[in-house]
Order: structure tokens, then C-alpha cells, then sequence
């Protein structure tokens, strides 16, 4: 009899403790629900705010492309226009080079042309 005694009131122990009732469940994931909603809010904000981030950072990447870019062009911009001086400082040298031989030529002609006339009054004078 001690035995039967001893299982009924382990089996009504466990069967009235044991149980949690619907009141007991919804007290104990109501706190939870509401703490993962907000979690759930602040994920989606920061979602937002990191897909912003990327669109901003692949506009700096173009940025830096096309600045690479222009620092290209402005070097090659910049070897051009030390051809073209080193071209026009060739040229000029050449022109000061030959304006000096046309200088002399004209000196020498000046002269040809003094002892041409001096030659001529003196023929004259004859």
C-alpha cells in the first residue's frame, strides 16, 4: 500500500508542477518578443545606414578613378608642353643663328657694295 501511496503522489506532483499553463508561457515570451521586435528594428536601421555607407563608398571609389585619371592626362598634358618648349627654344636658337648670318651678310655685302663704289669713283676719276 506504501508503494501505490508513494506513486499517486509522485505522479500528482509531477502532473500539478510539471505543467506550465498558456498565462505562464505568455508571461514568460511576451518580454522576449517585445526585446527581438526592437532588436529587429535597430538591425533593419542599420541595414539602411550601411547600404548608404556603400553607395557612398563606391562614389569615392569613382571619385579616385576619375581624379587617377586626370592626373594622367594632366602629366601627359604636362610632357606635351615641355616637347613643344624644348621644340620652340630649338627653334628660336635656330632663328637667333640664322638672323646672326644674315646680319653678317648684309655686313659684308655693305662692305662689297663700299669698295664696289669706291672702286667705281676711282675708275671715274680716271
Amino acid at each position: 500500500m506504501k508503494k501505490i501511496i508513494l506513486i499517486v503522489l509522485s505522479l500528482s506532483i509531477l502532473l500539478f508542477t510539471g505543467c506550465a499553463t498558456k498565462e505562464y508561457v505568455k508571461q514568460q515570451i511576451d518580454p522576449l518578443i517585445d526585446r527581438i521586435s526592437r532588436l529587429e528594428a535597430r538591425v533593419s536601421a542599420l541595414e539602411s545606414k550601411v547600404s548608404t555607407l556603400e553607395g557612398k563608398t563606391s562614389d569615392i571609389d569613382a571619385a579616385k578613378k576619375e581624379a587617377a585619371n586626370a592626373k594622367s592626362l594632366a602629366q601627359d598634358a604636362m610632357k606635351l608642353a615641355k616637347e613643344c618648349c624644348d621644340k620652340d627654344i630649338s627653334a628660336l636658337k635656330k632663328a637667333e643663328s640664322a638672323a646672326m648670318k644674315a646680319e653678317d651678310a648684309a655686313r659684308r655685302a655693305e662692305d662689297a657694295a663700299r669698295k664696289c663704289s669706291k672702286a667705281f669713283e676711282l675708275q671715274q676719276k680716271k
